[in-house]
C-alpha cells in the first residue's frame, strides 16, 4: 500500500473521528434548553438530536464545498496531505480539551483555525485563500452578534403577545412546543457542522488526485452524517449543563425563543453556504433572550469565560495545527 493512500485513509478516519467529537461536543447546543426545561428526558433529547443531526447532514453540501476551496485552494497547497491531517488533529486535540472542561467553545473556530495555521505553517501567509478566508471568519464573528440582537427581539415580542396568559399553562404548552423547537435546531445543526468533515475529506482527496472538482462524493456524506449522527448520540453532559443552566434560569418559554433564533441563524448560514459556530449562535441566542427577559438573570461570568474561550480558540488552533505539521514533517 502506497504512502499517498495510507495517509489518505488516515485523514478519512482523523475526519470522521473529528465528525463524532464535534457531535458530542456540540449536542448540548441543540438540546440543552429542553433538557434544562424537562420538555424531553435526556436520553429521549439525545436520540431526537441524533436522528434529526444526521437527516440535516444529509441533506445540503454548500457549507462542505465552502471549507472545501475557500480557506485554502486544494488544488495548489504545498503538502496538502501533512497540512489537512495536522489540521485535524489541532482540531481534535483542543475540542477534546474543552470537553474535559466543559467548556463549550467552538468546533468551527478550532478547524477553521487548525486549517490557517498548518497551511501557513506550511507555504506561508500567501497560502490562504485571503477573500474566501475572510467571508468565514466575518460570518463567525457576525454570526453570535445577529443570534443575540434577534433573540432578544424575538422574546421581546413573546413578552408582548403572553403578557396576559397564565404562566403556568403556558410554561406547559411550551414544553410540547420545545420538542418540535429542539428537532429543528438540531436538524440546521447537521446542516451546517456536519458538512465541514465533508470538506476536508473532500479536500484530502482532491490534493491526493482522487479526485478533480470539489464535488462531495455520496459515501463521504452518508459517513460523515452517520459520525456526526453517532456522535450526538454519546452526549455532551458537562457542556449541556453550562449552556442549559449556568447562563441563565430557562423556562420553556425562554428555551422556544433561544431555540427558534439560534435555527433561524444557522438555517440562514447553511443557505447561504457559509459556515457558523452552532455553540456562539446557540449561546448568543440563549443570552440575547436572557437580556430580554432580566438583564440581571443573566450569569454574565460564565458569558465571559466563554467569550474568552472564543476568542483564544483560532490562534490556539493554529499554533497547535503548526505545531502538528512541523512534527508531522518530520516523519512523511
Amino acid at each position: 500500500m502506497d504512502t499517498v493512500l495510507i495517509l489518505t485513509i488516515l485523514i478519512v478516519a482523523a475526519a470522521l473521528a473529528f465528525d463524532f467529537i464535534n457531535g458530542f461536543h456540540d449536542t448540548a447546543n441543540a438540546i440543552a434548553t429542553s433538557v434544562s426545561t424537562k420538555a424531553l428526558k435526556p436520553r429521549h433529547a439525545i436520540v431526537l438530536a441524533a436522528v434529526m443531526n444526521f437527516v440535516g447532514a444529509m441533506t445540503f453540501t454548500g457549507v462542505a464545498k465552502t471549507i472545501t476551496k475557500d480557506i485554502v485552494d486544494p488544488f495548489t497547497l504545498e503538502n496538502g496531505t501533512t497540512v489537512i491531517l495536522a489540521a485535524l488533529l489541532a482540531a481534535i486535540a483542543w475540542n477534546l480539551i474543552t470537553w474535559y472542561y466543559g467548556i463549550p467553545s467552538s468546533s468551527s473556530h478550532a478547524l477553521i483555525g487548525s486549517i490557517a495555521g498548518a497551511a501557513i505553517a506550511a507555504a506561508g501567509i500567501s497560502a490562504l485563500n485571503y477573500g474566501g478566508f475572510i467571508k468565514i471568519i466575518q460570518a463567525l464573528i457576525f454570526s453570535p452578534i445577529l443570534a443575540f440582537i434577534i433573540g432578544f427581539i424575538v422574546y421581546s415580542i413573546f413578552k408582548v403577545v403572553f403578557k396576559n396568559s397564565n404562566l403556568s399553562k403556558t410554561n406547559r404548552n411550551f414544553r410540547f412546543i420545545q420538542i418540535a423547537t429542539a428537532a429543528l435546531q438540531s436538524f440546521t445543526h447537521g446542516t451546517n457542522d456536519a458538512q465541514k468533515a465533508m470538506g476536508i475529506i473532500t479536500m484530502a482527496l482532491i490534493v491526493n488526485n482522487y479526485q478533480t472538482s470539489d464535488d462531495i462524493q455520496t459515501w463521504v456524506q452518508f459517513s460523515c452524517a452517520l459520525a456526526m449522527g453517532l456522535g450526538t448520540s454519546i452526549g455532551g453532559w458537562k457542556i449541556i449543563k453550562t449552556v442549559g443552566g449556568k447562563i441563565m434560569k430557562i423556562r420553556p418559554v425562554n428555551g422556544v425563543a433561544a431555540d427558534l433564533t439560534g435555527a433561524a441563524v444557522i438555517f440562514g448560514a447553511t443557505a447561504i453556504h457559509l459556515p457558523v459556530s452552532t455553540t456562539h449562535v446557540i449561546s448568543s441566542s440563549i443570552l440575547g433572550v436572557g437580556s430580554a427577559h432580566r438583564l440581571k438573570g443573566v450569569k454574565w461570568g460564565t458569558a465571559q469565560r466563554m467569550l474568552i474561550t472564543w476568542v483564544i480558540t483560532l490562534p490556539i488552533s493554529a499554533s497547535l495545527a503548526a505545531i502538528f505539521y512541523y512534527i508531522l514533517n518530520l516523519f512523511f
